[in-house]
């Protein structure tokens, strides 16, 4: 739950002055609340997973906080200007995308955020379920209100998907690839995937909701035999573990900054971005658009982001929508 009041005031104080011992007595002056209250502060600090070292005569000292999304953390080092200042945080919800949905529909500004520690009823594309173990991964989904015609709100699965992949090499040095139009992989298993819903009318978006699931820390035995093979996670490509905090808000400044680019230049630099982290493009695949299945090589994709594909007797398909395997690399 969210810090408030005076209990957010002892914490931002002792932020202030990280590293150093505060006495109680300045924590109570400086506040204007007793001595008492500063000690149940500290003590509920402490059980939400702040570390803060307490010694007599020299006070109390935060020494590190936890690697949870509290809105305040999150906010602390925030380098967006609109994109999660206003930041729905749950320690368990079924669907942070249905909550997303619901707050959209209810009024909630553009750049509204809704990130959960864990998910019951985490939801993919086709409607798969999608792990979601608390404190492991980043769970979280953005309510965004575009000005373009519902045509064009395909290019945001796109554009997601090179901002997450852009925040994840800037953080830890690894470089997921994009398998079209919105998975990212690392050794080749799906390390993130992203889900766009959109509420429209024919020529005006309502609001799009884009969620997204990163693994961040799962293990192997976190996922089940049969995902095993088809899934990983930043912890098990690095070797090490990832502090998610600091990830989720780079992801938020990289979205925030690819979005007002793709308002500002339309889908191109987008289009430039996703094929430069592309696994798809030059690969031979099979796509299931739910009416055929097709296979070729894929070739490019197009100013709207559909993906093109060569067909054995050099017949070009442009595919919307679909599900892409990979084939095996000759």
């Amino acid at each position: 739950m969210a810090i408030e009041g005076s209990k957010q005031q002892v914490l931002e104080y002792l932020r202030h002055h990280w590293g150093e011992y505060i006495s109680g007595e300045e924590l109570s002056r400086k506040l204007a609340i007793t001595r008492t209250a500063v000690w149940k502060h500290i003590q509920a600090l402490r059980q939400e997973g702040y570390q803060i070292d307490a010694q007599t005569r020299r006070g109390y000292c935060l020494l590190s906080i936890p690697d949870c999304f509290y809105p305040e953390e999150v906010a602390a080092g925030l380098k967006t200007s609109w994109l999660g200042r206003n930041l729905y945080y749950y320690d368990e919800v079924g669907s942070t995308n249905q909550v997303a949905k619901e707050l959209a529909d209810g009024g909630a500004p553009e750049g509204t955020v809704v990130i959960a520690e864990a998910q019951t009823g985490g939801r993919g594309r086709r409607g798969r379920s999608w792990l979601s173990p608390p404190h492991k991964g980043i769970w979280f989904s953005v309510i965004l209100r575009p000005r373009v015609t519902p045509a064009l709100a395909s290019q945001l699965t796109l554009l997601a998907a090179v901002a997450v992949a852009a925040a994840i090499r800037r953080h830890t040095g690894l470089p997921p690839g994009i398998k079209w139009p919105n998975d990212l992989l690392a050794g080749g298993r799906k390390v993130c995937g992203i889900l766009t819903e959109i509420k429209a009318e024919i020529d005006a978006i309502e609001y799009v909701v884009l969620g997204t699931g990163l693994n961040v820390n799962l293990e192997a035995g976190d996922f089940s035999p049969e995902v095993r093979p088809l899934a990983t996670s930043l912890f098990l490509e690095l070797g090490r573990p990832v502090a998610r905090l600091p990830l989720f808000q780079e992801i938020l400044y990289q979205l925030e900054k690819w979005y007002e680019r793709w308002q500002e230049e339309g889908f191109e630099p987008v289009r430039r971005a996703w094929k430069e982290a592309s696994v798809t493009l030059g690969r031979e695949v099979e796509v299931n658009s739910w009416r055929e299945v097709f296979r070729g090589v894929a070739v490019d994709i197009d100013a709207e982001g559909a993906l093109l594909v060569r067909g054995g007797g050099g017949e070009v398909r442009r595919f919307n929508s679909g599900e892409v395997s990979l084939r095996p690399a000759s």
